[in-house]
């Protein structure tokens, strides 16, 4: 159902919400028959035997979507493919996505992650940690208290399913990207199974009321991911759809009827199945964004989509037979604990070692480059009077393409504090009571030119403090394209700043874009505010936006790697002959108004690359490697505007 929603249909099917009650269901029978019969849990050994079945089938999985990562996928998705390869390996890739801000949703599925599907076994992995931790917990207040065990069992997860179902409806509604891969929203599908399994035995229905049962159950199950937009309401109240729906088909069991849906659920091709299932869950989704990234196409279609899930289960039952039953099966490896720990470690490392292998040797081929990167790649310096090219014209462009996402400013010594969701920083360079204090404001535009500032900082021993939001440039004009929560967030910030009372503030001042169809514009709020600063007695400089263009720079280069003016823009979309700030600059005494767009575009055009170094991360933001090649030429610009002593 997974699979077939995935790759034919471009929905999510409520399918995962089904495994994770089915998984607390078992692991919740088994734990529960030990306590009742006096057994001892034994936790240790329940997960290292538990990881030695999971792991081997992981790392096949994920060797096989590196090395098609390497042949297919790319360069500028291999950063994130080895944050996500790590935290699927140590289970805690739900995190990583949500603070990612990953759109599980998207129609688009070639510009997913290869690896996107593992956030569902993250919070598996991570409930198989606790859940025994809750059973022990159990049996610990049981001996104490006199209790009895299953009782006292519903009573746990009977709160641990009321708290997290009302803390997931509020997330939900607040918050529903990050609520879909929040471990604390899934708590109550777990739960919901683990009382499913408790109460069971006390349910007693007829064969009739049973019948009915299974086939309500499946019929839920199946409709789910058609009737419900699902991207816009899990996890909350309408996930108990597909877990009420798996409810009732456990609580059908079997009724021994021709009519029955236990006769079409127990079908002998099914059930061999779904004894790969777990292999298939694991290699569908990395086979179809594969698929996708190399036939550039948006959606598989009915007949590829075929062909993908042919070969996904042939691929699934090979790797069950040949590596899952023989590791899970094998007595010898059972025998002695340390052999299931040795698995454990041995499919850890398998995958461990050649990932942080090829990092290495990236980030060794990004240092070679870097010592040489005054000369082969100039950036920003290129186009001062007098350059003399020295360059080999066969060095690569900085910077690599791999190294992309994480080609933000860099607070070393200091502390950065981001939220993926809110695309909001807060960050410091760690000098405290410094000669000088600045203060960063506004939107990612504001973010970027960080980097210059921090190399002054160091240098002149000067306290920053960044304090910027995506999509939220200074202002509070919610008439003008900010939103409520960026005016809150921009009202919030100006006390803050003012309390502050930081020698200066830099902020961007103008805005660009080149989907306005009109060239940058100036709000009425951005005045607004910096009057307010500057009747503080706080001085502004106020940088005129860089350029936001129509495509994804590395995206384009990947497809012309030479055009670099054709994967720019114009300049006359974007800018006007005149600053928009120049007729207010008048009334601002206290705020200096710098502008580097000669950095950024000639007479005509703003290309993507400049001296050999790649100027946008995306469509608009500038990399830290060109800002730190501007660096020399905002420190002279910067240092005229503020009059200040600048070694």
């Amino acid at each position: 159902m997974v699979v077939s929603y995935h790759v034919w249909f471009g929905r999510i099917s409520g399918g995962v919400d089904i495994f994770l009650l089915i998984s607390a269901f078992l692991l919740t029978g088994q734990f529960t028959r030990k306590l009742e019969s006096g057994r001892a849990l034994e936790l240790l050994k329940y997960w290292v035997h538990l990881f030695k079945r999971l792991l081997p089938l992981i790392a096949i999985t994920l060797l096989a979507t590196l090395g098609a990562t390497r042949l297919f996928l790319p360069e500028t998705r291999w950063g994130s493919i080895f944050g996500q390869t790590w935290a699927s390996l140590f289970y805690y890739q739900n995190w990583f996505l949500a603070s990612e801000s990953v759109d599980y949703y998207a129609a688009d599925h070639s510009v997913a992650s290869p690896l996107q599907h593992f956030w569902s076994l993250s919070i598996q992995g991570q409930i198989f940690i606790l859940w025994p931790l809750i059973f022990a917990a159990a049996a610990w207040i049981s001996r104490r208290a006199w209790l009895r065990i299953r009782p006292l069992l519903i009573l746990m997860f009977g709160t641990v399913f009321a708290a997290s179902l009302m803390f997931s409806i509020i997330t939900t509604a607040n918050n529903q990207a990050f609520a879909y891969f929040d471990t604390r929203t899934r708590l109550w599908e777990f739960a919901l199974g683990s009382l499913l399994a408790l109460l069971l035995p006390y349910l007693k229905f007829s064969r009739s009321a049973r019948i009915f049962l299974g086939w309500l159950g499946v019929v839920g199950m199946l409709s789910c991911g058609i009737i419900l937009q699902i991207g816009q309401q899990f996890p909350g109240y309408m996930a108990l759809w597909p877990t009420l729906a798996a409810a009732c088909i456990i609580v059908a069991g079997f009724t021994d009827s021709r009519s029955g849906a236990d006769r079409f659920l127990s079908w002998r091709p099914l059930v061999k199945l779904g004894d790969s299932s777990y292999a298939l869950y694991l290699f569908h989704w990395p086979i179809l964004v594969t698929f996708l990234v190399t036939s550039g196409r948006e959606t598989a279609g009915p007949v590829a989509g075929f062909i993908i899930i042919v070969v996904s289960i042939a691929a699934a039952w090979f790797a069950t037979k040949l590596v899952d039953s023989p590791v899970r099966r094998s007595k010898w490896i059972e025998k002695k604990r340390r052999r299931a720990l040795a698995v454990i470690i041995l499919c850890v490392s398998l995958v461990a070692i050649p990932l942080a292998g090829w990092q290495v040797n990236i980030h060794a081929e990004n240092l070679a480059l870097k010592a040489e990167a005054a000369r082969n790649n100039p950036g920003a310096a290129s186009l001062s009077s007098g350059f003399v090219d020295e360059a080999d014209k066969n060095a690569p462009m900085l910077p690599l393409k791999a190294t992309l996402p994480d080609d933000w400013p860099v607070f070393v010594g200091g502390d950065c504090q981001s939220n993926g969701q809110e695309l909001l920083n807060l960050c410091s360079n760690g000098i405290k009571d410094g000669a000088k204090s600045i203060v960063v404001l506004g939107s990612s535009h504001a973010h970027v030119w960080n980097t210059p500032i921090l190399d002054m900082a160091k240098e002149n021993q000067w306290s920053v403090t960044s304090i910027t939001k995506g999509y939220c440039p200074l202002g509070e004009d919610t008439s003008v394209g900010i939103s409520e929560s960026c005016a809150e967030f921009n009202k919030d910030t100006l006390k803050q700043v003012l309390a502050m009372k930081p020698d200066a503030v830099v902020t961007t001042s103008t805005r660009t874009n080149v989907l306005w169809q009109v060239p940058e514009q100036l709000d009425p709020g951005w005045v607004s505010t910096v009057k307010t600063l500057n009747a503080a007695g706080i001085k502004v400089v106020a940088i005129r936006d860089t350029p936001r263009l129509p495509q994804n720079v590395p995206d384009c280069l990947e497809e012309a790697p030479t055009d670099f003016v054709g994967c720019g823009a114009k300049r006359i979309d974007l800018f006007k002959k005149a600053a928009p700030t120049d007729q207010v600059a008048a009334s601002l005494p206290d705020t200096k108004f710098l502008d580097f767009t000669k950095y950024f575009c000639d007479d005509t055009v703003c290309p993507a690359v400049i001296g050999n170094v790649l100027v946008y991360k995306d469509d608009n933001h500038v990399t830290r490697t060109y800002m730190e090649t501007l660096a020399p030429f905002f420190k002279s610009e910067f240092q005229a505007a503020t009059g200040w002593d600048i070694h």
